[in-house]
């Protein structure tokens, strides 16, 4: 039973994805599924109430200097990631482009200080501009179609600061040829496009991500050089 309610789950929010880009508005569809959860996080199917397992593994076993350091979590959902890095001493930044979202994390942590703000990975605010030294990016470029991905992965390399850091984590696909979604996976050459961004992959771990299936994933860890 649990399965198929969480298999439902899944099909709606992909259905609302469909329905966002037959409008051209492929991210319109996160808060509409924020706001139908009604506080229910068990109707978001991507929330687990604790930071992604890969980042806290990754956080540990690197334990990054963060005292003084601002962060930045691009679609941060309901926080839980955010505070991880918070609680590390970073000076977070996280954004969804869900309102509702975003009041969920405040409501979630009142204490925090992390920087819950609305904003569009499709629209980064200039000031953002090569602005932090870590960046956390999980999963919000496969949840955008293949006719904006050139723009994402630009905008989630625009914000690295020189010396900074951005983690990736992703679903990605075996072939060139185009997915269908939603999620769209990414290829090797769409992850390349990192580099031709001047960011150089440091450690790349590959996972399976145990579900309704197996789904590849990986974790990328790039690396901006001073000038």
């Amino acid at each position: 039973m649990f399965e198929q309610q969480r298999e439902n789950i899944q099909l709606h929010a992909k259905q609302l994805a469909t329905e966002a880009l037959q409008k051209s508005e492929p991210s319109a569809w996160f808060e509409v599924l924020y706001a139908e959860a009604q506080g229910d996080a068990k109707l978001i199917p991507w929330a687990k109430l604790a930071p992604h397992p890969y980042l806290q593994d990754w956080l540990t076993n690197h334990q990054p200097f963060a005292s003084g350091k601002k962060a930045l979590v691009i679609g941060c959902g309901l926080g839980d990631d955010a505070q991880a890095l918070a609680n590390l001493g970073f000076e977070v930044t996280a954004f969804d482009i869900s309102p509702t979202a975003v009041a969920w994390c405040k409501q979630r942590f009142p204490n925090s200080t992390v920087n819950y703000v609305v904003a569009d990975l499709l629209a980064i605010p200039p000031q953002w501009h090569l602005g932090f030294d870590f960046v956390f990016e999980c999963r919000n470029i496969q949840s955008l179609p293949l006719n904006v991905r050139s723009w994402v992965i630009s905008s989630v390399a625009s914000v690295v600061a020189p010396g900074g850091t951005l983690l990736l984590i992703t679903r990605i696909r075996d072939t060139e040829a185009e997915p269908s979604g939603p999620p769209w996976p990414l290829s090797d050459s769409e992850l390349k496009q990192f580099e031709s961004l001047g960011l150089q992959q440091v450690e790349k771990l590959e996972f399976l991500e145990s579900e309704l299936l197996e789904v590849k994933h990986v974790r990328i860890e790039y690396h901006l050089s001073f000038g």
